[in-house]
């Protein structure tokens, strides 16, 4: 049992925690948020690209077991129709703040995303949850030892009763993004066109990174139809598929100070919507 020492103890380390600005304080009154500041709580914490010494190092490790389990459930959790693979995104890689974000190994941050959705939809209450994460954990209190860990459902259900998405029911035998196809009229964009990204506002979650917001570049390819990530990841009613572009940016062009040979570029996917026609600079032809 935890005692008066181990609960300050677990206290003091939580208020080393620090995800805001060291120069305001925690909860700052409105006053002291400006707008660039504000953008940047927003955020969405996965969107790192750009962003200079980002606290990643890649290591070539191998996954360890509850990983790899991890990365079945979830799979088995979509082919199965309760949540779509950009619901689990949101939810293991977005709404969880940019400090356990940064904080936590890749698969755990699905773990929670598992948790939220069982218990958002309502197929396991919070509480039933807790109390069968302390009845795993007893079972395994001296550690593995040799023991293999073993599931012990406490029942089966009627699995016919189980609310679930549409899309694992219309996507069968065509996959995703196939599912789509000539649903989204024509193009917009045909490969050579030059665009210019847009500056949208971006709440709870984009798959447009914020470093190719507002740069120009050309049409690669003209890729496949489906509802842009910010609508799919809710899973809402009637969503209208758009079509997706590969987009080709000169990277001098699009790095400040960037010192590469002139010619290198970068390739990234964009809905539709994220995409306009880019406006002649005065002197040239469009």
């Amino acid at each position: 049992m935890a005692t008066p020492v181990d609960r300050i103890k677990q206290l003091n380390l939580v208020a080393r925690l620090k995800s805001s600005y060291p120069e305001l304080p925690d909860a700052p009154t409105p006053d002291l948020i400006d707008h660039d500041r504000f953008a940047a709580y927003v955020k969405t914490p996965h969107d790192v690209g750009g962003e200079p010494d980002a606290p990643i190092e890649f290591q070539n490790k191998q996954y360890e077991i509850w990983e790899e389990n991890t990365y079945v459930l979830c799979e088995v959790l979509g082919m199965r129709g309760i949540w779509l693979s950009e619901e689990r995104r949101r939810m293991g890689n977005v709404d969880l703040g940019r400090t356990i974000y940064l904080g936590l190994p890749y698969y755990a941050r699905w773990l929670l995303a598992v948790v939220r959705v069982l218990v958002e939809k309502h197929h396991i209450g919070l509480s039933e949850l807790a109390e069968r994460m302390v009845e795993v954990k007893s079972r395994y209190e001296g550690g593995l030892a040799g023991k293999p860990l073993e599931a012990k459902p406490k029942f089966e259900g009627d699995p016919s009763g189980v609310r679930r998405n549409r899309h694992h029911v219309h996507a069968v035998g065509k996959g995703d993004p196939q599912v789509f196809a000539g649903q989204a009229g024509a193009p917009r964009f045909k490969v050579g066109d030059k665009v210019t990204v847009r500056e949208l506002p971006v709440l709870l979650y984009t798959r447009t990174q914020e470093y190719v917001r507002g740069a120009s570049g050309e049409i690669a390819k003209v890729s496949y139809e489906s509802p842009a990530a910010e609508d799919e990841t809710w899973d809402g009613p009637n969503q209208q598929p758009e079509w997706f572009f590969i987009v080709r940016f000169n990277l001098s062009e699009l790095w400040h100070g960037y010192t590469g040979p002139g010619n290198d570029t970068l390739q990234t996917e964009l809905p539709e919507r994220w995409l306009q026609a880019a406006v002649a600079s005065e002197g040239t032809s469009p």
